[in-house]
């Protein structure tokens, strides 16, 4: 057995069978572990400038990948007008690099910020180091190898399709460059840790959400106690109209005569 066959077709069903079997068990066994756990509370500034890129980023790039999967001829046939060819690759090179500038905004927030870093787990940082070396070797692949999306339907899919239907073929992978290898076995390893991190929330699809009523989410704080307000210092007394009369009234003992 060499290294093709070790990383490219046993590895790939050691990681498909943990993401199944692990992602079942922890949603049966630990069902409110199922979550994003957000730190939205703690930081808002960073993880808006770095969430909004990198999801929307890698939800669109996910989609192409798909979409070279599931139908590799129709992109064969868009890509067969240069010109349509030149903006699907320019579109996913721009894409990729607005997704890796929300990822290290994202990472240097993990690091950088101690109130979020307290509640930062090791597989937090390992996830958006593994995110950071796919999306890295990604675009090194479409800069230094062009027309990704023109090679992908021949090469990748078939070797894809074959893991899926048990009938593995590595040497499809065999003789591509290192960092394209690098490419698909990061992502093996990904499938790999994807059950024991935060990123499981991604399947956990919330339908109940569409027939469910409104939900009114209200503050409980305790009530502010009132200072007492102090007492209004009274000035010093001055000869006024009453003690003058008074004095008056007792002109026998004080008068003049």
């Amino acid at each position: 057995m060499n290294w093709n066959i070790l990383l490219f077709q046993v590895f790939p069903y050691v990681a498909l069978a943990l993401l199944v079997i692990v992602s079942f068990q922890r949603m049966r066994g630990k069902p409110f572990s199922v979550s994003s756990l957000s730190s939205q509370l703690l930081e808002r500034r960073l993880l808006f400038f770095g969430s909004v890129p990198f999801h929307w980023g890698v939800l669109i790039i996910l989609l192409g990948h798909l979409l070279a999967l599931l139908v590799p001829q129709g992109l064969l046939l868009w890509n067969a007008v240069p010109i349509r060819l030149y903006l699907l690759e320019i579109s996913g090179l721009a894409l990729a690099l607005w997704t890796l500038g929300g990822l290290l905004v994202l990472l240097y927030r993990r690091l950088s910020n101690r109130r979020v870093l307290a509640v930062t787990r090791p597989t937090d940082v390992i996830v958006l180091l593994l995110l950071l070396v796919s999306i890295l070797t990604g675009i090194l692949t479409a800069v230094m190898y062009r027309y990704g999306s023109y090679w992908f339907p021949s090469v990748f899919t078939p070797y894809l399709w074959s893991i899926l239907t048990l009938r593995p073929r590595p040497e499809l992978v065999a003789d591509l460059p290192f960092w394209i290898q690098l490419h698909v076995f990061n992502f093996w390893v990904l499938l790999a840790v994807f059950p024991f991190t935060r990123l499981i929330h991604i399947i956990t699809v919330p339908l109940g959400y569409l027939w469910r009523p409104w939900q009114l989410v209200i503050w409980v704080r305790k009530p502010r106690r009132l200072q007492p307000v102090p007492p209004v210092a009274q000035p010093y007394p001055t000869t006024s109209a009453k003690p003058q009369a008074a004095l008056q009234d007792k002109g026998g003992a004080y008068g003049s005569d």
